[in-house]
């Protein structure tokens, strides 16, 4: 099929790469030219593992292609993809400027009868919207579907190739029919695609991040009241997670959840509640818990060298808001970061990927180390924020040897605690004991 996709940031390069890769012929369309002239060049504009193989090979098939002319893309393709940025406007709501203007340019340039399929997260209602501006610019026939994305950063390519199930939003029995075909080489272990209409398909995307996201909130605040009580929330993490009813993913505790959906996600729903006449008092919970926890580990670092904080160095493992990405969009590390600087300390950072998108916000207020050792030297504490793999199994004796201190606040749990212990560590981590160094008597 002849597919064009407007905007090619995470979700609709890894889509449109991935629609080629099953022999589609795909046309991904980007305002920015310097971006586009890099992408012709076989440049990805960012991380994401597996990417780049396929995006390669796809370019050199001729299956791929990148271009600024909306208007070309538009008239050599059957099927429009919005895969378009909806940010947060200033009350919560989303802003759909990206996509309404898209929709009123194709309807301006399509000579032929076009659908147009919503990738983008977008609030309850957006594709009558589309809808509706499209025909205001054409009398030629269409459809607007909306089609939600599930794809998570770091495994974006996987949950495409193998996705657990997509989400079809049309009454359009051709639509159908279309869509069963495009997505037929996905649906080889089994079929999951799944029709319904347009507005059930809009809100099951939001659905779906707001409970994953309540998942993490609700562990963040089981860890809080394992600090008090003297449980461990890794425990309690093993033990809900072998029910199938709960199960084992977005189970654990850490400094809250950041990324390009969540937040955004999370904050459209609650705003949408809102604006017809409702509360969502779960959603504005976990909002609060989320920011809370974020303020939670600070404190830690703060409680720790009381007066003594300012002039203090420390150095920071991860910046990223997961691992396998390079993405800082509402990254905890950021927010402790900046809140840390204003304190007067000194930060020395390491990310396996995310260093040049830090250094494009931060400048030169913080250090960039050129492994995670080096990130070490002279700090008075260690401050892990992102659980990259090269993390979890770390060399403790260049640890304790570069330190000044053996101190390591641990936001995402991963050390054993005894090993910590026998170390010779303070160790504070998330929902678990506090381990502190014995003292000889």
């Amino acid at each position: 099929m002849k597919i064009a996709v407007i905007g090619t940031g995470y979700v609709g390069l890894v889509t449109g790469t991935c629609l080629a890769e099953t022999g589609n012929n795909v046309i991904c369309v980007d305002i920015d030219a310097n971006k586009v002239g890099k992408m012709q060049e076989s440049i990805v504009p960012f991380y994401e593992p597996d990417l780049e193989s396929l995006f390669k090979r796809n370019i050199h098939n001729g299956t791929l292609s990148f271009t600024t002319n909306l208007e070309e893309a538009v008239n050599e393709s059957l099927i429009i993809i919005l895969a378009l940025p909806t940010p947060p406007s200033e009350d919560g709501s989303a802003d759909l400027s990206y996509v309404l203007n898209t929709a009123e340019a194709i309807g301006k340039l399509m000579t032929s009868y076009k659908i147009i399929v919503n990738k983008s997260t977008v609030p309850v209602g957006t594709a009558d919207k589309v809808r509706e501006t499209v025909a205001n610019y054409t009398k030629h026939n269409f459809d607007v579907v909306s089609n939600p994305e599930f794809l998570r950063e770091g495994v974006a390519v996987n949950d495409f190739m193998k996705p657990s199930r997509v989400i079809v939003g049309t009454r359009s029995e051709k639509v159908k029919k279309i869509f069963s075909e495009l997505y037929a080489p996905y649906m080889r272990q089994g079929e999951r695609l799944i029709f319904m209409d347009e507005r059930s398909a809009e809100l099951t995307k939001y659905a779906a991040n707001a409970f994953l996201a309540t998942k993490i909130s609700f562990m963040n605040e089981m860890a809080g009241l394992c600090e008090i009580l003297g449980a461990n929330v890794e425990e309690i993490r093993r033990g809900i997670g072998m029910d199938d009813r709960i199960g084992k993913q977005f189970l654990y505790a850490g400094v809250g959840y950041g990324g390009s959906c969540f937040p955004k996600d999370v904050q459209a729903l609650a705003k949408t509640a809102i604006e017809i006449g409702g509360d969502f008092r779960i959603v504005d919970a976990v909002m609060k818990t989320n920011y809370a926890q974020r303020e939670k580990f600070l404190d830690k670092i703060i409680n720790y060298f009381g007066a003594n904080l300012k002039g203090k160095k420390l150095a920071f493992w991860g910046l990223a808001f997961k691992p396998e990405t390079d993405d800082l969009r509402e990254a905890p590390a950021l927010y402790l970061i900046e809140e840390l600087l204003k304190e007067g300390v000194e930060i020395v950072t390491y990310d396996p990927v995310a260093m040049e998108n830090t250094k494009k916000q931060l400048g030169d207020k913080i250090g960039y180390a050129k492994n995670q050792y080096e990130c070490l030297e002279k700090a008075d504490a260690l401050v892990i924020v992102t659980e990259w793999k090269n993390f979890r199994n770390p060399d403790f004796d260049q640890i304790a040897e570069k330190l000044n201190d053996k101190v390591i606040f641990d936001g995402r749990n991963l050390y054993n605690l005894e090993r910590m212990q026998e170390l010779g560590f303070y160790y504070n981590s998330i929902g678990r004991q506090l381990v502190q160094p014995k003292t000889s008597n």
